[in-house]
């Protein structure tokens, strides 16, 4: 019976790789990487996230995509007060992830639903990045589970013990009756336009 493939699995691999690298790994690494001991199986993979655009082909090779790298180019700075001349140059290339991320494999992405932390600038529909293992320092953006609820709130302490503050005014602060959870801490807030 042939062996489901896991295509997530792969690509955290890949990405892991090309931050380490800077590159992907050549077919021989491969075996290793995703624990093949076949070539045509190590192809196999290559075509499907070729498929799925992860990756292309150019001259014959696979080269990553900026769908694995996470790689943009940053061309500059650009004024949000009053206008200036605009020149586009290329100042670096940087990948969203080693910008966003200090800890890959304590990181994961929430989306945000309800309106309690829109003074923080945390919108419905918005992504946070939470990190795990943290100890969470008063006015940290938590990811906890009150009383077996789960809900993302300022982190507060005072004489009482801690509370979790909204940041709208129509809701009131949280303090825990029975249980009190850190999940992880906000490192990053992601808002999609369009």
């Amino acid at each position: 019976m042939p062996r489901v493939m896991n295509v997530q699995g792969h690509v955290a691999k890949l990405r892991a790789f090309w931050r380490r690298e800077r590159r992907l790994p050549g077919y021989g690494e491969m075996l290793g990487l995703f624990g093949y001991r076949s070539r045509n199986a190590v192809f196999g993979v290559l075509k499907r996230l070729e498929e799925l655009g992860f990756l292309e082909r150019k001259s014959g090779r696979a080269v990553a995509t900026v769908r694995l790298t996470g790689s943009l180019r940053l061309l500059g700075a650009i004024q949000a007060g009053f206008p200036s001349p605009a020149e586009e140059e290329l100042a670096d290339t940087l990948s969203l992830d080693e910008l966003l991320i200090r800890r890959p494999e304590a990181t994961f992405m929430l989306t945000v639903q309800g309106d309690s932390m829109i003074a923080a600038g945390i919108m419905p529909g918005d992504m946070v990045l939470v990190e795990k293992g943290g100890t969470p320092k008063p006015n940290d953006i938590v990811v906890a589970q009150v009383d077996d609820e789960w809900t993302l709130k300022y982190y507060r302490k005072d004489q009482e013990g801690v509370r979790l503050d909204p940041a709208n005014p129509k809701y009131k602060p949280i303090r825990p009756k029975r249980s009190l959870l850190i999940g992880g801490i906000v490192k990053a807030v992601i808002r999609k336009y369009g």
